[in-house]
């Protein structure tokens, strides 16, 4: 039967009460559509907790419409610099904000992967973080990135050995030498490594032959340009290392270690010192750590020679990419995950060390981690790598052969002239 003009049918009065409530709830809301995905690409984080997915949905809540995506990538800078010079240079939209190693900022910077973010900025917004941190987020007088994260090498040591053998933490390198070798003959243990740190092949032996220099009062790269300024101190920094190993104070699988093999074979009890970052401090404090309540730190030792040591700073920025179809929000979700909250909470939930210096004097991260006003006086003294948008260049030339002179392959001074006559070329190539 056909409905009258002036009355609906009851199945087409339910259509329509149906199709008003959708249209009703899409007016409230928004078609999943018209969402807006923004890709955040991170390094793993390790420790108690991961604090960055409530930091994600916080940035939610703040955005309605907004979804963020979280994805990490694995765990080795070199492989993670891979990951987006591939994706980068080929121009991929796939990711908006990244977690960058400060080392990269100028690089990616001069090759046009970045967003300016120098205009979003508030005249004294990087004013709290680490003056370091802050120029290694500038090439060209122009900010790049933002300071997130700051790391400065340190030397992690057992306190209760050295205490037990009446020993104060060395100053110098000599020093910890022979404090391996006393703490060794007294324990006799086979099992207990002497110093660990890291001498693979990769960015993180680049570190630590760089401590190594500072240590011995020379340099890669000079305020001129010009490579190993001091190729003897060079020469005799890369010689002490390889030594370590030679004369087991380092064991034979240093040359294949990195941050994570060194932390967790001095976590498990088996060696007297380590060098590594202050990550590793919160996680030597577990309750299943085998050394937990037994480890203390210092700065880095300097040599007998009367140089004084000093730890490389390092750390994480967060960059935007160019490519991103969403450039305002992903800029601000950038300044959202640097904000003062956002590194209060990932000071607290993981073993990682902010940028704004302030925290580091703040009564709850004090109290959660005693080290930390120690821990920013000893960021205050590090230095940084060489800032050069060519830092990889030198990092990937230098790197075999210092890894040469560590394996006895080649004599270090050998290595240095080598790599200083490549280095040389390439960069005055360059130029």
């Amino acid at each position: 039967m056909r409905a009258s003009a002036g009355r609906v049918s009851r199945p087409l009065r339910s259509l329509l009460v149906v199709w008003l409530l959708a249209l009703g709830g899409c007016a409230g809301g928004q078609p999943e559509s018209e969402v807006v995905t923004l890709v955040f690409k991170y390094a793993r984080i390790l420790g108690r907790a991961d604090p960055l997915p409530a930091l994600l949905r916080s940035f939610e809540a703040a955005h309605p419409g907004v979804r963020v995506k979280g994805e990490a990538l694995p765990w080795t800078s070199d492989d993670q610099h891979q990951f987006y010079v591939i994706n980068l240079e080929g121009r991929s939209p796939g990711f908006d904000v990244m977690m960058l190693d400060c080392i990269w900022v100028p690089e990616f910077a001069r090759a046009g992967w970045l967003t300016d973010l120098t205009t979003h900025l508030r005249p004294d917004e990087l004013a709290p973080h680490f003056p370091s941190a802050v120029a290694a987020a500038t090439y060209g007088g122009r900010v790049w990135a933002l300071p997130w994260i700051m790391n400065v090498g340190l030397l992690y040591y057992r306190a209760d050995l050295l205490a037990k053998h009446g020993l104060r933490p060395p100053e110098t390198y000599e020093e910890l030498v022979d404090q391996v070798r006393r703490i060794r003959l007294a324990e006799r243990d086979p099992a207990l490594d002497g110093y660990l740190w890291q001498g693979k092949q990769y960015e993180g032996l680049v570190v630590n032959v760089l401590e190594a220099l500072w240590a011995n009062g020379a340099r890669l790269l000079a305020e001129d340009g010009s490579v190993f300024p001091e190729p003897a101190r060079a020469a005799d920094a890369l010689r002490f290392l390889r030594g370590l190993i030679e004369t087991g104070v380092s064991p034979a699988w240093t040359t294949a270690a990195d941050e994570e093999l060194s932390r967790r074979a001095f976590g498990d009890g088996h060696a007297i010192f380590l060098r590594n970052w202050p990550y590793a401090m919160e996680l030597f404090e577990t309750a299943d750590s085998a050394v937990r309540g037994k480890v203390a730190v210092v700065s880095l030792p300097g040599r007998a020679r009367g140089e004084r040591g000093v730890g490389s700073t390092g750390g994480a920025h967060l960059g935007v990419s160019r490519r991103s179809r969403h450039p305002e929000l992903a800029v601000a979700l950038a300044r959202h995950l640097a904000s003062e909250p956002a590194q209060r909470a990932i000071a607290l939930g993981a073993a990682l060390s902010p940028t704004r210096q302030a925290l580091y004097h703040d009564p709850e991260l004090v109290r959660a981690n005693p080290e930390m006003p120690r821990l920013h006086a000893f960021a205050l003294a590090g230095r940084p790598r060489p800032v050069t948008p060519y830092y990889l260049l030198i990092s990937s030339t230098v790197q075999p052969e210092f890894s040469a002179a560590l394996v006895g392959v080649k004599p270090p001074e050998r290595a240095i002239a080598d790599a200083r006559a490549r280095l040389s070329y390439f960069l005055g190539a360059i130029r």
